[in-house]
């Protein structure tokens, strides 16, 4: 069954580090310079993957819907973990002739978090761009830090184990757009605490989290909306709005998220959600302490 367009959401920001960022592109082989860069464009200005930003929220929300339900949140490193393996999704094939019915099975297996985020079998609904650097903010230069490996019985640095490593220094600002599609309310509401957990500090990105690397904050400038609520003459307006727009407009078709309720709507449609799939157990448990 192939897909078909019925909203769309647009979000574009900031991203800033407020402590020093580390997002390493392995280790150098060149013989000056540092041990282990960080990820640069093709100019040499640090870059954010739109994978690690995604990669880094995705955790964050498995982590969430796992302290409600196992089951809301599939391990996408371990097949045996995820919500259809191979084995199960070659059992679906062999049972569903029909492509649209094949369809509505693995949407109804698959896990809330992989829904949004994507699987083997379902595309992802959230797409980020790489996020570049504001140029204003960047001013050519890296830190450059010194790391060395500890021998655990002499409690010293380990002989030869002396390494350097780049950082992006704190205050960079980065451009930050994100498209979701086709995304239930529910979907949406778990996007947006996710989001707000950036916009809160509250999820590092990169490496040398411990040593207090990796504190970002989003500011969501843009969030805006449209639905076209299964209405083919709406769908046609803003089509012949896209056509006659430059790159960044906003379309006369799309809602301003941040003058609307919808934000609280969606994140109530998806702690509505969660509530029908608190296990019975702990529903009586919490009952009973109550």
């Amino acid at each position: 069954m192939f897909d078909t367009f019925k909203n769309r959401l647009e979000i574009t920001g900031k991203l800033t580090t407020i402590t020093a960022l580390r997002i390493s592109a392995g280790r150098s082989s060149e013989p000056i310079g540092s041990d282990l860069p960080v990820i640069k464009d093709a100019l040499g200005n640090p870059l954010i993957p739109g994978s690690s930003f995604k990669g880094a929220l995705r955790s964050h929300l498995e982590s969430f819907l796992r302290g409600i339900n196992p089951n809301l949140a599939a391990n996408p490193a371990i097949e045996e973990e995820w919500s259809i393996t191979s084995k199960a999704m070659k059992k679906l094939k062999d049972s569903y002739d029909d492509d649209e019915a094949l369809t509505r099975q693995i949407i109804q297996q698959t896990d809330l978090v992989s829904l949004l985020f994507g699987s083997p079998w379902i595309a992802s609904k959230f797409k980020v761009r790489d996020l570049t650097v504001v140029p204003d903010t960047w001013f050519g230069q890296y830190q450059e830090r010194d790391g060395v490996a500890i021998d655990r019985d002499t409690e010293t640095a380990a002989d030869g184990k002396l390494y350097d490593f780049q950082v992006v220094p704190a205050s960079t600002q980065f451009e930050f757009r994100a498209v979701v599609e086709n995304a239930e309310d529910y979907e949406l509401g778990l996007l947006m605490i996710g989001l707000h957990q950036f916009e809160t500090e509250q999820i590092p990105l990169g490496g040398g989290r411990s040593r207090g690397l990796g504190v970002v904050k989003l500011e969501i400038e843009k969030m805006y909306w449209l639905d076209v609520n299964n209405d083919p003459n709406k769908l046609l307006i803003y089509l012949q709005e896209l056509v006659n727009s430059n790159p960044g407009d906003k379309l006369p078709s799309y809602q301003d998220v941040k003058q609307l309720s919808l934000k609280q709507d969606w994140t109530n449609s998806l702690i509505d959600h969660l509530r029908d799939n608190i296990p019975t157990s702990s529903t009586t448990e919490a009952a009973q302490n109550s």
